[in-house]
């Protein structure tokens, strides 16, 4: 196992009716702003429980914040920030409103000239206003960690600083009957892949994260596909094991001490960025084909995730992981999701501008042993035509 430094402050509120919890974390004095999306947490009752919560509180609100947030919408929030002294901020929503408001909290207290470089330039971001958050839509896992990810131009680029992680979180799974299908799909398989990102890599016996990101990732092919059938749309347990995973995907607790792959991630942003498309779906597109491309590399751990999440036991080791990736585009599949880069009306006509974008924004050399060049990323986007 790695040497590893592990640190999670957020402090969670899991369960049915844990909204109400918001009075006693966000302090009395604190003028709150709330941010949220398009609208639709007035609709399924999380708004009004959220202002219940904050009725002896002063607070504000900012909506409109985008899935992939775009730079431009959260910068707006600054000038409400400014006029009336905001100094602490509650996001409602999805990863993506938890995402915009990192990024608010760290470029309202921005030192430098330009707050877009804290993601441009990785510029540091040593102060943010304090966060709490309401997750809506568990994917990202951004309600406990400290990564975020904002949309300028066309170019989706993360950031990671200590100071944005929320100081709170409330998980309440019934705030999910109300997810679409499709948000349902795309937030299973995007924790899915964060999982298989810390676990698909190669050895360093790291057997306690190992066995947590495995039992996850069986959790997520458990519970996933019935989330999306009628006899469980109204299945609290079900959503409340999805959420559980999702958080726990990416709290930093089973990356810790073992090497790790974000390249399907840098590689679907840049089909997020370029093409508008889903940030879960580009990753269902994308891993497969990761999978097959760097098949000798994760070698050991591809024949391990097929025995133990998909247990696969027949035939030799070459075919026990093929099956195992079959196994997990059938999961893809039966979530809904595409697998292939023709799945969404692209085609080979359409790589050279994501290779370009790859190198623009300093992609170069991705993966856990940096071995997935460019020459690599478009072999893998190839695989996956």
């Amino acid at each position: 196992m790695l040497n590893f430094s592990f640190e999670n402050q957020t402090r969670i509120h899991f369960g049915e009716g844990q909204i109400a919890k918001i009075a006693g974390e966000v302090p009395k004095d604190a003028k709150v702003l709330i941010t949220y999306g398009g609208g639709s947490i007035k609709g399924n009752g999380v708004y009004d429980q959220v202002v219940d919560a904050l009725k002896e509180h002063t607070w504000f609100e900012f909506s409109g914040i985008e899935p992939n947030p775009k730079y431009d919408t959260l910068m707006k929030a600054i000038a409400i920030i400014k006029e009336h002294n905001i100094d602490y901020l509650l996001a409602v929503g999805g990863g993506s409103v938890i995402d915009g408001t990192k990024f608010i909290a760290a470029a309202a207290l921005f030192e430098g000239d330009d707050p877009w470089d804290i993601v441009a330039k990785q510029q540091a971001v040593k102060r943010a206003l304090p966060i709490g958050a309401v997750l809506t839509l568990p994917a990202t896992g951004s309600e406990t960690n400290i990564g975020a990810v904002v949309t300028r131009d066309g170019n989706k680029l993360p950031f990671m600083s200590p100071v944005v992680r929320p100081q709170f979180a409330v998980l309440d799974p019934a705030v999910t009957l109300s997810l679409s299908d499709r948000q349902i799909s795309n937030g299973v398989v995007d924790a899915f892949i964060h999982t298989m990102e810390q676990y698909l890599t190669y050895s360093v016996n790291g057997k306690v994260q190992d066995r947590f990101a495995e039992g996850l990732l069986q959790t997520l092919v458990e519970e996933g596909p019935k989330a999306l059938q009628p006899e469980h749309k109204n299945d609290l347990e079900v959503r409340a094991n999805i959420m559980w995973s999702a958080t726990m995907a990416l709290n930093g607790l089973i990356g810790a001490g073992v090497p790790q792959d974000w390249s399907t991630h840098m590689i679907g942003h840049e089909l997020t960025g370029t093409h508008g498309i889903d940030h879960g779906r580009t990753l269902s597109i994308v891993l497969p084909a990761v999978m097959k491309v760097c098949k000798e590399a994760k070698h050991d751990k591809l024949l391990q995730f097929a025995q133990r999440v998909w247990h696969v036991s027949e035939g030799s080791d070459e075919q026990k992981i093929d099956k195992g990736i079959e196994l997990t585009e059938d999961f893809f599949k039966r979530m809904a999701m595409p697998v292939r880069l023709s799945d969404v009306d692209l085609g080979e006509k359409d790589i050279d501008l994501l290779i370009e974008k790859l190198e623009a924004h300093g992609m170069v050399a991705l993966g856990e042993n940096q071995t997935t060049t460019l020459a690599v990323s478009r072999e893998i986007l190839n695989t996956a035509l």
